[in-house]
């Protein structure tokens, strides 16, 4: 019998020898029920779309034209009829169990938007550091929720309630991916709903290092985080977020790069302005943010 409250979304790109384990986790979640897969191919090159229909004819695979990053996973939450969606990324896997258990969290709590696993890391299942913070959370929210609420979240490792995903948007495409999940955030905060961080949701994490660009990654965050400045912050955090960064730039190319491509988008971006509501700003004061 298919469980039809909720479904999981991997996207891949160029992931054929890693993913297999993120696909055999949804089958394990119970022998009772079947999880709808989805996974969302980013315009791979290595046979990724060719392989998953061969290897795993349970799931279904949405191809996507380029290479969206994290933005792909929308085209997944659209496809879907479901009210909860997992959201995994090619080398995470949640453990026997979690789903179904992430899912009756927001059957009990109708304004949670987003649930946050504990993530375990690695052959060892050492927990993530950012899964010590998020339990430590000060935030105070508007209503009772399964754990301490959150101003962030890890997308790989994290179920979305999939009515507020399409209502705030979901992830904006040119943010690609490196800290994607912060302007999500405040835009579900905004409309009223809550993110959560609950330690007995645990999600697995195998990361690869192969192929990554960390100095690209650093940039595209530090570029999506004045983005989100200008975005949303009022003008006198979004100033001295920029200003950091100018005076970072002197002796950092990164931030240099960052700083650069962040100015030729000022009109994008002060075209999308909404400021975020004074309860949302005071909860980023709370966390330290501004």
């Amino acid at each position: 019998m298919t469980d039809p409250s909720l479904s999981v979304i991997i996207p891949a790109r160029n992931e054929e020898r890693f993913i297999g384990a993120a696909v055999a986790s949804v089958g394990e979640q119970g022998s009772e029920i079947a999880i709808e897969c989805i996974v969302v191919d980013n315009g791979s090159t290595d046979g990724t779309p060719d392989l998953l229909p061969r290897r795993y004819p349970e799931i279904r695979c949405i191809r996507v034209r380029g290479n969206p990053g994290a933005a792909g996973r929308n085209a997944g939450v659209a496809a879907l009829d479901c009210p909860y969606v997992a959201l995994c990324d090619d080398d995470t896997w949640w453990e026997p169990g979690a789903l179904r258990r992430a899912a009756d969290l927001f059957d009990q709590y109708p304004r949670l938007a987003v649930l946050t696993g504990r993530v375990l890391v690695g052959a060892d299942g050492h927990v993530d550091p950012t899964c010590d913070l998020m339990a430590a959370s000060p935030i105070r929210p508007r209503v009772r929720l399964p754990g301490p609420a959150l101003l962030g979240f890890l997308a790989g490792a994290s179920m979305v309630r999939r009515s507020a995903f399409l209502e705030a948007g979901g992830f904006e495409r040119r943010f690609f991916i490196g800290g994607e999940e912060e302007l999500l955030t405040l835009d579900l905060l905004s409309a009223g709903w809550e993110l959560a961080y609950v330690d007995a949701v645990v999600v697995h994490h195998e990361p690869s290092q192969a192929g990554r660009d960390n100095s690209g990654r650093r940039r595209v965050s530090m570029r999506n985080h004045l983005w989100v400045a200008w975005l949303r912050y009022p003008l006198h955090w979004a100033l001295p977020a920029t200003a950091n960064t100018v005076c970072a730039a002197r002796t950092d190319l990164i931030a240099r790069a960052a700083l650069f491509e962040t100015l030729r988008s000022v009109p994008w971006a002060l075209a999308h302005r909404r400021v975020v509501p004074r309860d949302v700003q005071r909860r980023l004061r709370e966390l330290g943010r501004q």
